[in-house]
């Protein structure tokens, strides 16, 4: 019998949320993810040559601005 890919995708979803709960299947479709992209380009662009320090410091300072503006809502 054919089936249409909606009814076997929901099935399948179905199957592997019962045998796996909804945290196992996230994970299932994690793993098989093929994603896009070039990690390692992505990485050196967006930290731009900053040192760990350098980050760590724009952490802290968003962190502050963060608590700051709770502060004053």
């Amino acid at each position: 019998m054919l089936q249409t890919i909606n009814k076997i995708r929901r099935i399948g979803w179905q199957a592997l949320v019962e045998k796996l709960g909804v945290s196992g299947t996230i994970l299932f479709i994690l793993e098989h993810e093929k994603g896009y992209g070039d990690y390692t380009k992505e990485r050196k662009k967006m930290l731009n040559g900053k040192s760990l320090d350098d980050i760590l410091l724009e952490i802290r300072k968003f962190k502050k601005s963060q608590k700051d503006r709770l502060l004053l809502e």
